[in-house]
Formats: structure tokens, C-alpha cells, sequence
């Protein structure tokens, strides 16, 4: 499946990347990128630092023009659904130092629905108060975000995510820099997204994750790599087209030399040499 990057799908796609390009000034980020994710599928986006993953979402949801090419949303250009898709930046791009209290940012997610004039009313409410219940934090609610542990603070915004009543979640790292408890957390709320028959994709530089906790693998590095079930594309040769120099493929074992943050991240992960 690594050379057709274009997945079945029943009637329309929910996502449908067409072609597209993003420059930084004169630098290539994204290069005539084009794939399909079926309605309610678990993507993982995988590929090495500077590999566009991040930009890829902030495309997605209008943070950043792109040169060329199409996004669709149901069919339709990005930007013609309101609400549709619900975003959780990595952890060091949020300023934690606004002053609003946890239950100010999960009320956020209720916004595009409401408008910026009307306060939320008892549906709102309660399914504001709910998404606090659903990822253990209501006791936090009238806590500054600033207070917070990075495991509650990535809660928050999970929170804030499922207030959202997204049709499409996109996770930007969601597992870097947390406890194991908010890792577990995070992992259920994917399931909970599946039974809501909810389209997720979450960048990950963790090979093993990807493969025992998502349908499908984006793999890319500026360009399409693969996409397709993790048991088909992870490959010794789609791994080292992807990661270049920073894996070292020896014995069925890949190992991916990350550096994230200024710490250097070492993952391991274990495969057939022929892909099965």
C-alpha cells in the first residue's frame, strides 16, 4: 500500500489532503503532500523532527496558509465547517501563564458553537462540567492553568477537545513530557473517540505506539512517505526512507535517535526485516 497513498473509503473522505505544499520563506515544509483517512479512523503521524507533522495540523485547522493544493473536510475546502475540527498544540507552543482557570479553557471548546456573545446554557454547562468529569479534573476546575502539573495541563486540553464535539481530533504529541497516568488517560479518550465514531490523528515519534495503538501510519518526512496499517508499511526500507541517518536498522531492530526539547530520546522498535 506504500505507493498508493490514496485509501479506500466509502462515499466522501473525512480528510482529504490534495497536493498540498507549505513554504516557511523559501523552505519546503510540506511537499505535494496527498492522502485520504477514512471516516473514523486512528491515524499515527510519524517521521522525524522538521518532518512537517506539526504543520501539517496547523494547516489543517487554518494556523498557516498553504502555497498549493487542497485540504478537505467532508468534501469540502478547510474553512467551510465550523467547529469540525478540534486541535491540541504540543505542550510548549500554549502560553501557561494566561490568567483563565481550567474550566475557562474547557468552556472554550464550546465556543464555535456558541459564539463569542452568548454564555453557555444547562446543555452547555453540563457538557462542559462531563468533559471535566471524563479526564478526572473537575476538582481542578477553578484552578489557574498555570498551577498545573504538564500531565493535568495536557488533560485540560484534552477536556477542552471532547467539549468540542470535534468530528475530527488532532493530537500534536500528546505522550512527550507526561506521567503514565495522563499517557493511559489519553490512550482511553481515543477509544472513547473510536465508539464516537471520531477521525484522530496524533503525532508520535514512538514507533511501537503507533504500531500496537492505531489502524493506520501516516509516515512522512516533508513529502508522503507510506500510509497504510502499521503491519504493512513498517518496513526496514519505508523506516529508513523516513528517519534517514537518525535509525540504525540492525537485526530487525530499528533504533531512532531523536533529540526533543534539548533531551535526546532513544526508541527501540522491533520488526520483521520483509515487513510482517
Amino acid at each position: 500500500m506504500e505507493n498508493d497513498t490514496t485509501l479506500d473509503s466509502s462515499d466522501l473522505s473525512r480528510l482529504d489532503f490534495q497536493n498540498v505544499t507549505v513554504r516557511y520563506g523559501e523552505r519546503i515544509v510540506l511537499d505535494d503532500v496527498s492522502f485520504q483517512i477514512p471516516h473514523g479512523a486512528r491515524l499515527a503521524v510519524v517521521g522525524p523532527n522538521g518532518a512537517g507533522k506539526s504543520t501539517l495540523f496547523k494547516a489543517m485547522v487554518g494556523l498557516i496558509e498553504v502555497d498549493s493544493g487542497n485540504i478537505l473536510i467532508h468534501g469540502k475546502l478547510r474553512g467551510s465547517h465550523i467547529d469540525c475540527v478540534a486541535y491540541i498544540p504540543q505542550r510548549e507552543e500554549v502560553d501557561w501563564k494566561f490568567p483563565v482557570t481550567v474550566r475557562d479553557v474547557v468552556t472554550m471548546g464550546r465556543f464555535g458553537k456558541l459564539g463569542w456573545l452568548r454564555q453557555p446554557d444547562s446543555a452547555d454547562k453540563k457538557i462542559i462540567q462531563q468533559s471535566l468529569a471524563d479526564l478526572g479534573i473537575t476538582s481542578l476546575a477553578n484552578r489557574s492553568i498555570q498551577e498545573l502539573s504538564g500531565g493535568q495541563q495536557q488533560r485540560v486540553f484534552l477536556a477542552r477537545a471532547i467539549a468540542q464535539e470535534p468530528h475530527i481530533l488532532l493530537m500534536d504529541e500528546p505522550f512527550n513530557g507526561v506521567d503514565i497516568a495522563t499517557q493511559e488517560t489519553t490512550l482511553k479518550l481515543l477509544d472513547d473517540m473510536r465508539d464516537r465514531s471520531v477521525t484522530v490523528m496524533v503525532s508520535t515519534h514512538d514507533l511501537n505506539l503507533a504500531r500496537d495503538k492505531f489502524d493506520l501510519v501516516l509516515m512522512i518526512n516533508q513529502s508522503v512517505i507510506a500510509i497504510g496499517p502499521p503491519e504493512e508499511i513498517f518496513t526496514s526500507e519505508n523506516i529508513q526512507k523516513t528517519f534517514h541517518s537518525q535509525v540504525l536498522l540492525l537485526d530487525g531492530v530499528a533504533i531512532v535517535d531523536q533529540c526533543c526539547g534539548g533531551d535526546e530520546h532513544e526508541h527501540i522498535y522491533t520488526h520483521n526485516q520483509e515487513g510482517h
